[in-house]
């Protein structure tokens, strides 16, 4: 995938994991379960709403929390193809690359896209264009490496690949 266009969901600072996918539905690692619940303790109309393609935008420290690899699943699983955020905790930015779901370090782009917005991403390159309002913000590109195994769907399917 090299690139990802969708409308916007927003949110703001530190977003952990604990509202991402709530600790009570940790008994599941059926992504398509994990979705139905995703987000719900922060936004109960998230799964109703959200469509595939989607994009998530939100502030700084993004899948801060416990270190559960459910979050990133659970958000794929909903159909969002990519996060954009100001920062995000570290374990959540490893386990997004791992599982394949694209994520971008932008810090303008965070504070201009707004709710409902339309957002082309140029994975290559790390340009956010916000079509809606004729903008455009440049992100942290993933390394050729790392574009791979988001392309394989995640680590392990990058690996089986080889």
């Amino acid at each position: 995938m090299r690139e990802a266009k969708g409308r916007v969901i927003k949110y703001g600072d530190n977003v952990d994991t604990d509202v991402i996918i709530p600790a009570r539905y940790l008994n599941s690692s059926d992504p398509a379960e994990l979705a139905t619940h995703c987000m719900e303790d922060i936004d109960k109309e998230f799964v109703h709403k959200v469509r595939p393609g989607d994009i998530m935008v939100a502030a700084k420290n993004f899948g801060c929390g416990s270190s559960r690899e459910h979050a990133p699943i659970a958000i794929k699983a909903s159909g969002i193809s990519c996060v954009i955020a100001e920062t995000f905790a570290r374990i959540f930015y490893r386990n997004a690359i791992n599982i394949g779901l694209p994520i971008i370090e932008c810090p303008d782009a965070s504070r201009n896209i707004q709710e409902g917005d339309e957002v082309l991403i140029d994975f290559e390159t790390g340009t956010i264009t916000n079509v809606t309002r004729n903008e455009q913000y440049i992100g942290q590109a993933f390394p050729p490496f790392m574009q791979k195994i988001i392309d394989q769907g995640g680590l392990i399917n990058y690996i089986n690949n080889k």
